[in-house]
C-alpha cells in the first residue's frame, strides 16, 4: 500500500499515512487532530545495486557521447 506525505496548515507537522490510492486525494487528519492538511508532492526513492550495462563500442573507433552521437559539432 502506497504511502502519501502531509502537512498541517495549523501546527506545521509533516505526518505520512498508509492508504490506497483510491483514497490519496481524501482528507486526512493531522496527528494532533487539526482537518487543515495538505497533500505534499513525495519523490520517489528507488534502492537497489543494479547498473546499466556500457554501450557497445562502435566500429570506425569513433569516440561516444558527443552531442551529434559521437563526433560533437563545433
Amino acid at each position: 500500500m502506497p504511502r502519501y506525505e502531509y502537512r498541517c496548515r495549523t501546527c506545521g507537522d509533516t505526518f505520512e499515512l498508509s492508504r490506497p490510492m483510491a483514497e490519496s486525494a481524501a482528507p486526512a487528519d493531522c496527528p494532533s487532530g487539526h482537518d487543515d492538511t495538505v497533500k505534499l508532492l513525495s519523490t520517489v526513492a528507488v534502492g537497489g545495486s543494479a547498473s546499466a550495462p556500457s554501450p557497445a563500442p562502435r566500429a570506425g573507433g569513433g569516440g561516444g557521447g558527443g552531442c551529434c552521437g559521437g563526433g560533437c559539432c563545433s
